[in-house]
């Protein structure tokens, strides 16, 4: 059992209890084991914290030799927002290609792999899946992490994921509550606004959390928007009409509500951490988010202490903060029940091994996620269509990544079509001049185009009509939302960016 420090009294273990910190390092600090000791009871674990499936097994085996129940949490969605394969691209496609196929039991499937390949590593709580809705086709941070834009194909899809998920023994947590999708801006910059009616949200952005929670999601993860239908002055994540009186009261949940990350722009910038975070637990909120960028100990004691300083002032009940602890608990003591044993654990991270390395292995063409992938491929043959026989050279146009996907996971098609046809040569391009730049490149070869959500970017659609005036058997590959009708000899909406998208797009251009 887990042991607390004497010296730690119970407003402040409760304080410690409600947080879940990131770190730094690919090994616990002296730190955050001393403060787990301490009450501490979740951690969050960012690509900065991955190396290889088997360090992550012996970092979260270091966390449980200090407490046995650590909830250990990680933003791992599949498809463009990978933690456990961020230096090479994840082995799962997203949501948006699931929706694509639309096969409910194939989300399982893949959710489910996802799930037992986390749970090898020791990660219990998965910040996932989104189900939020792509209402707004410009949505700078949704995109392809929503299964579409169809409110019961979303609803259905999620559904499947959180019980594939969590038939793996890992806590799904659906988000963003209560549906970012139909936002022009990206909280992690600012704050976003939906002002849809009360109806609207009832039969659209509402219906896939109703299909989580009646999936059984242990967690749910509020959204750092403001809704007016909802309420007129409190973002979610820090209403108390949201989170209790609608997620608890109206939709019946009972589980953990978990922030989303309280650096972001859209509370720090506007109420700050410290006061955000006691106004979020004060709202019904359970958990608190934070690690994305600040990930050192100071933050949480700062956090910690302005818990403390609330509840003793008058400000947050301390029976609302225990029940969020008690929450917190709950769901640790779940997790801590369900631990893979040694065998189960050895062979998902063999899985997960092979998976993220740089080969995608001999046998990859069983496994679930390329399966998916290849599924979710629309490919469509133009006019000018001619086999693609020889080494071309891939001109990836390349557009700033939001801050969830991050700009270290490598994405496109090159490293997978070098595979296939040697001599393959590759230049990424941006701006104004992106078009004229890659034909020049180009030379006389072959020219892939690969885009990533181009109806968003005016200077990545000019580049394509550059492109395909002076080589009309361009290959385009579209690895975002695909919006605009097909254009090139040959167009594939791969509908994601993962590692494992670009390998089923690879093989189509090279007609394996």
């Amino acid at each position: 059992m887990t042991t607390i420090a004497s010296g730690t009294d119970t407003l402040t273990r409760d304080a410690l209890a409600v947080l879940q910190p990131g770190f730094t390092g690919t090994s616990a600090p002296s730190w955050l084991l001393r403060r787990l000791g301490e009450g501490l009871a979740s951690v969050g674990l960012f690509g900065r914290n991955i190396a290889t499936p088997a360090q992550v097994a012996a970092l979260t085996a270091q966390l449980r030799a200090e407490r046995d129940d650590v909830l250990v949490a990680i933003d791992e969605e599949g498809g463009d927002v990978t933690r456990l394969e961020v230096r090479t691209g994840s082995s799962f496609p997203g949501n948006h290609a699931l929706g694509a196929v639309d096969d409910t039991a194939l989300t399982e499937a893949v959710a489910h792999e996802l799930g037992r390949r986390l749970a090898a590593c020791g990660v219990n709580l998965n910040w996932a899946p989104s189900a939020d809705i792509n209402s707004n086709v410009d949505n700078p941070v949704i995109g392809v992490r929503s299964f579409g834009a169809d409110t019961s194909l979303v609803a259905r899809h999620t559904a499947a994921y959180v019980s594939g998920l969590q038939s793996a023994e890992v806590a799904a947590c659906t988000k963003h509550f209560p549906g970012h999708g139909d936002t022009a801006v990206d909280s992690h910059h600012a704050m976003p606004r939906i002002d849809a009616e009360l109806s609207v949200l009832e039969s659209r952005e509402l219906v896939p959390f109703r299909a989580a929670i009646e999936a059984g999601t242990r967690a749910v993860m509020s959204a750092h928007i403001l809704v007016p239908a909802l309420d007129p002055v409190h973002p979610a994540t820090l209403s108390r009409r949201i989170l209790t009186g609608l997620l608890r009261e109206e939709l019946g949940y009972d589980g953990l509500i978990v922030t989303d990350g309280m650096e972001m722009q859209a509370i720090s910038a506007t109420y700050g951490i410290e006061r955000g975070s006691v106004l979020a637990i004060a709202a019904g909120a359970d958990a608190i988010c934070v690690g994305g960028g600040l990930s050192d100990e100071p933050t949480v004691l700062r956090l910690r202490d302005a818990l403390v300083a609330a509840v003793r002032s008058g400000e947050l009940p301390e029976e609302r903060l225990a029940d969020a602890a008690a929450r917190v608990r709950a769901l640790a003591a779940w997790t801590a029940s369900t631990h893979p044993t040694p065998s189960t654990a050895s062979s998902a991270l063999s899985s997960a091994g092979s998976a993220a390395g740089s080969d995608a292995g001999s046998d990859a063409s069983t496994d679930v996620g390329l399966v998916a992938a290849r599924r979710a491929l629309k490919v469509t043959r133009g006019a000018h269509f001619a086999p693609v026989t020889e080494a071309p050279y891939v001109a990836a146009f390349t557009p700033v990544a939001n801050i969830a996907v991050g700009d270290e996971t490598p994405w496109g098609v090159a490293a997978e079509l070098r595979r296939l046809l040697p001599g393959t040569e590759t230049g990424s391009f941006t701006g104004e001049r992106a078009g004229a730049e890659a034909l020049a490149a180009a030379g006389s070869r072959r020219v892939v185009a690969v885009v990533r959500d181009a109806h968003r970017h005016t200077w990545m659609a000019e580049a394509l009509d550059i492109l395909l005036a002076a080589r009309p058997d361009t290959v385009v590959v579209e690895m975002g939302v695909p919006q605009s009708p097909p254009r090139g000899a040959l167009h594939i909406a791969t509908h994601g960016a993962a590692r494992v998208c670009g390998l089923a797009a690879a093989e189509a251009i090279a007609g394996a």
